[in-house]
């Protein structure tokens, strides 16, 4: 069984938006087992899918990606 979440985060800016994808993207290439992970930015909007083979695997990968998410925009904020 697969098991998906789709997180729709709106940023201040687009620019926003495709530098926090950018950030992220080392991350996306070192896979998370048994976790395959989707960005794509539209305007201000970064679309996050997340599809795993189980809910632990799932729950994990959120968890990643979401402090991930938060730490780059902090950091971001910053600078």
């Amino acid at each position: 069984m697969t098991n998906q979440v789709k997180f729709l985060i709106d940023f201040p800016s687009g620019k926003d938006a495709r530098i926090i994808a950018q950030s992220l993207s080392p991350e996306i290439q070192h896979k998370i087992p048994k976790s395959n992970i989707i960005f794509s930015v539209d305007k201000k909007t970064l679309e996050v899918i997340i599809t795993s083979e189980d809910i632990s695997s799932l729950r994990a990968a959120c968890n990643s990606y979401l402090r991930w998410i938060q730490t780059a925009f902090a950091v971001k904020k910053l600078i």
